[in-house]
C-alpha cells in the first residue's frame, strides 16, 4: 500500500524544506518561520488566543457504540457536526496506551535520530513535518511519523536492532482501527440509504489505512504559534485517539471554533472529504486544528481510513437521500 501510494505522490513531490521539522528540542523562541499572523483569511481567527470564545461552552456528541439506537446517533453528530466521541469502540484502552507511549518514546529521540526515517519528497510513510505544509504560508508546531502497512523498513532505520516491538505493535493496531472503520463506514452509509452493494469496497482487501502519529511540542509562544493549521482530512473518515493535553478544536458554522476535551474512554471520529461527497453533502467534512501549549507536550495517533486508490467516484452515491438530521430528535449519552 505504501509502494502505491508513494506512485500517487510521485506528480506532487515536496520540496526537502516542507519535510524536515526543526529541532524542538534546541528552540528557546518562537522563529519567524513559525509565527502565525493573528488572523488568516478562512474560518474565523486562526491563532491560540481565541479558545475561550463561544464555542468553548459546546461539546461534540458522545455515543456509545453499544447503544442499541448507535447507528441513529452517529447519522444525526454526522449530519449536525460532522464529528463525534465515541465510547465503547472495541479497541482496548491498553493498546492505546501502548500507542501512545511509542510515540512518545519515538519522539523523544534525538533530532538526527529521527531524520534517518525521514520521509522522501515522493514517499508516503516515515518521519517529517505535516504533508499540508507547502499549503501554508508558515510552518506548523509539530512533527508526525506516517505509517502504512508494516512500518519495518522506516523503523528499522532508527532502531536498527530493536524495532521489532514498535513494528508489531502498529501493526496490531491498524488491524483493529480498520476493523472499527469499516463497521462506522457501513452505519454511516447505511444511515443515508446507501446498501452493501453500492458501498462493496467497504472491507475489501483493496481498502487503505494509514497511521499517523502527532506530537505538538511545548511552545515559548502558543498564542503566536500553530499545531496543525485548520484543514479537512482527504479520507473517508478519521478516527483519532488523543492525549490527555487539550488543543483539538473543530469550526461550527454560527458558532466558531469548538474544543474537542480528551476522554481517556472514547476515540474521536470525523467525517472526510470523501463522505462529505458520497453523501451527497449530508454529513459535512469538518474543518479541525490543532493549538499548542506553554507547557505540556501533546501528542495524538490519527487513523486515515479510505477506499482503495483505484476506486472511482463518478458522483454522490445518496443523490435521492432525504436530509433528516436538522429536524430530527438527538439522544446522546455520556
Amino acid at each position: 500500500m505504501a509502494s502505491t501510494l508513494s506512485e500517487a505522490y510521485r506528480d506532487h513531490p515536496q520540496y526537502l524544506h516542507h519535510i524536515i521539522p526543526i529541532d524542538f528540542s534546541s528552540v528557546r523562541s518562537l522563529p519567524d518561520s513559525h509565527a502565525w499572523p493573528q488572523t488568516m483569511d478562512g474560518a474565523g481567527r486562526c491563532s491560540a488566543d481565541d479558545d475561550d470564545e463561544e464555542g468553548s461552552g459546546l461539546s461534540i456528541p458522545v455515543i456509545d457504540l453499544m447503544d442499541p439506537n448507535a447507528v441513529e446517533q452517529i447519522g444525526f453528530a454526522c449530519e449536525e457536526w460532522g464529528v463525534f466521541q465515541l465510547k465503547n469502540h472495541g479497541v482496548g484502552l491498553s493498546l492505546l496506551e501502548e500507542v501512545e507511549a511509542e510515540a512518545k518514546r519515538l519522539f523523544a529521540l534525538p533530532a538526527n535520530q529521527k531524520l534517518k526515517a525521514l520521509r522522501s519528497p515522493d514517499g508516503a510513510t516515515g518521519y517529517g513535518r505535516a504533508r499540508i505544509s507547502p499549503f501554508f504560508p508558515k510552518y506548523m508546531w509539530h512533527e508526525g511519523f506516517t505509517i502504512m502497512g508494516s512500518p519495518f523498513h522506516d523503523a528499522n532505520e532508527i532502531w536498527p536492532d530493536h524495532c521489532a516491538p514498535f513494528c508489531e505493535l502498529m501493526e496490531n493496531y491498524q488491524k483493529q482501527l480498520k476493523v472499527l472503520a469499516e463497521k462506522l463506514t457501513r452505519m454511516m452509509l447505511g444511515f443515508v440509504g446507501i446498501s452493501e452493494e453500492e458501498a462493496k469496497w467497504v472491507g475489501s482487501s483493496g481498502s487503505t489505512g494509514a497511521v499517523q502519529l502527532n506530537y505538538y511540542p511545548q511552545c515559548p509562544e502558543p498564542n503566536r504559534a500553530m499545531g496543525l493549521a485548520p484543514h479537512t482530512d482527504t479520507s473517508v473518515l478519521t478516527i483519532l485517539h488523543q492525549s490527555q493535553t487539550k488543543g483539538l478544536q473543530i469550526f461550527k458554522d454560527r458558532v466558531g471554533w469548538v474544543p474537542v476535551h480528551p476522554d481517556p474512554r472514547a476515540l474521536v471520529v470525523n467525517v472526510g472529504d470523501l463522505l462529505h461527497i458520497i453523501s451527497n453533502a449530508r454529513f459535512p467534512c469538518v474543518l479541525h486544528r490543532v493549538t499548542v501549549d506553554r507547557v505540556q507536550h501533546r501528542y495524538s495517533v490519527a487513523y486515515f481510513y479510505g477506499p482503495p486508490l483505484d476506486y472511482v467516484l463518478l458522483s454522490p452515491l445518496a443523490e435521492q437521500a432525504r436530509f433528516r438530521g436538522r429536524h430530527s430528535e438527538r439522544v446522546y449519552r455520556d
